[in-house]
């Protein structure tokens, strides 16, 4: 078997056991919540229309934005409870309009005969008006359940393991086989969720018009089985897995995914049990840090100079560094110490673009930037040194575009955008023969690479002991050679954890 695609199949358990998690506890309470909501608004045309447009609001807003939203309210709590809290809301729409639907459509001559036999109103609900109604009702169910095994991918950016995982990582470290494995995973579960709950509405269906008991059995031999084999999966997925002693979580690009492993193999030799969880936005990850959630990551002090601190200004990288240390200090967090490397935002040009334009830095770009597109990550545009460079330098793009960080080379790449806001650790600056363009004016920060810790971790001296070789140990050029090995040369993430292993190693 390729290699790659074992590695990738060893991981299957894990995130088969997140997904079904998910999917099941969202489908369930969503079912449990929407039936009697829908019940209650089918019988009052006061509260259906409120009801019904609150629930359809919900699901305009778009996925990411909710588990955002979620993740706020709950204090910046990460993991299984926001995305189930999302994915619940987002399954109530489908179940709960089909409810109201199925429950309208009974016939009112139907209605009115159990009335005469004397049936009270609650009696006609259970024994008249629900049965009928449960095609309608099953059928919305059937599509909250595909929604929900899809909308829980997603789940992945908030801290919760899911088939997202393969996904998220793979698009990060272009691994094709990863972003296959977890897509076909996911539209697996998908069709056997759909065609067990399909197979439980052809039942619902044929009992209402009455059919063959030949053909029924069929199709509860068929439900019986897929309901089996969920129970068995979710029951061996489910099996208690050792409490972690910390767990190291990451953000959604190739260099934290390696430096988290790079961690976690870390404290794994010292003999503490560790999870990772990677995956997670900016916001997300440092308030999780903060709340105990995550023990130990990787942040990079001008993402706590602009993002967190909201300081403007470029004071210099040995100014910046010693006041982010005090803030996140000041925030409960524990900074342990600096990798020894940063990664700068930079603009960035092809260059044959850049010698076609006669562009060398950023001055020369902003005369010229009317006529071009700039493409930045999914957080550039928000950020503060983008305020910066349009200040200082009169920067006006004719178009800015935000793209993942992994398709943002590509896109500079293949000319689809002119300038991309690049990182000046990123193996795919050399490997794409892209230009670094000078910043004369200093808009741009330093971004030392900074080991933050939650405060069970600090007490711990064993962590102290077992983090101390790495403080100091990898360069700009060692980090720069091992993002190249996974986004350039298609190695996996464990090559390029056992390269910065080796220097750390050497280092000591």
């Amino acid at each position: 078997m390729n290699p790659v695609l074992r590695e990738q199949l060893l991981l299957l358990p894990e995130y088969l056991q997140g997904h079904l998690a998910l999917t099941f506890a969202a489908l369930g309470a969503g079912i449990a919540v929407s039936v009697p909501l829908g019940i209650i608004a089918s019988r009052s045309p006061r509260i259906r229309h409120p009801l019904l447009a609150t629930v359809s609001l919900i699901q305009t807003v778009p996925g990411l934005a909710i588990l955002a939203l979620v993740v706020a309210m709950l204090g910046g709590q990460i993991g299984f409870l926001p995305a189930f809290i999302a994915l619940t809301l987002y399954s109530m729409l489908p179940i709960m309009r089909n409810t109201v639907s199925g429950l309208e459509g009974v016939p009112a001559d139907v209605v009115e005969a159990a009335r005469g036999i004397g049936l009270s109103p609650r009696q006609r609900l259970w024994k008249v008006e629900l049965p009928l109604a449960l095609p309608v009702i099953v059928a919305g169910i059937r599509t909250a359940a595909v929604w929900t095994v899809g909308m829980a991918t997603l789940s992945t950016l908030v801290g919760a393991s899911s088939f997202g995982n393969y996904i998220f990582i793979g698009i990060q470290t272009r691994n094709l086989t990863a972003v296959t494995v977890g897509s076909l995973a996911a539209a697996g579960l998908a069709i056997l969720l759909d065609t067990l709950i399909g197979s439980l509405q052809w039942i619902a269906e044929r009992r209402a018009i009455g059919v063959g008991l030949r053909e029924l059995r069929r199709a509860l031999v068929l439900s019986i089985s897929l309901t089996v084999a969920f129970a068995v999966a979710l029951l061996v997925t489910l099996k208690p897995a050792p409490k972690p002693d910390f767990v190291v979580g990451g953000k959604p690009f190739t260099e934290q995914y390696i430096l988290a492993s790079v961690l976690a193999d870390r404290l794994t030799a010292a003999g503490f049990i560790v999870d990772q969880n990677i995956g997670m936005g900016s916001d997300v990850i440092f308030d999780a840090i903060g709340a105990g959630t995550v023990d130990l990551y990787v942040e990079y002090s001008g993402t706590i100079w602009g993002s967190y601190m909201r300081r403007e200004g470029n004071p210099g990288r040995e100014e910046i560094t010693d006041i982010t240390q005090a803030f996140v200090r000041e925030r409960g967090l524990n900074p342990v110490g600096l990798a020894g490397f940063q990664n700068r935002y930079a603009l960035a040009m092809r260059r044959d673009r850049a010698e076609e334009l006669g562009i060398v830095s950023v001055q020369d770009l902003a005369p010229l930037a009317g006529i071009l597109s700039a493409g930045g990550d999914l957080e550039f545009f928000g950020r503060s040194e983008w305020k910066r460079l349009q200040s200082l330098y009169n920067l006006d793009f004719a178009q800015e575009l935000t793209f993942d960080a992994a398709l943002m080379y590509t896109a500079v790449e293949a000319g689809q955008v002119d300038v991309i806001s690049a990182y000046s650790t990123d193996g795919r600056v050399a490997a794409y023969d892209l230009v670094l363009l000078e910043d004369p004016r200093q808009a741009l920060l330093s971004y030392d690479a900074m080991l933050l810790a939650s405060s069970a971790a600090a007490q711990d001296p064993r962590v102290a002991a077992a983090l101390a070789p790495v403080l100091g140990a990898i360069g700009d050029e060692a980090m720069r050679e091992a993002n190249k090995m996974v986004d350039v040369e298609g190695r996996p993430v464990s090559e390029a954890v056992a390269y910065l292993q080796a220097i750390i190693d050497k280092s000591k």
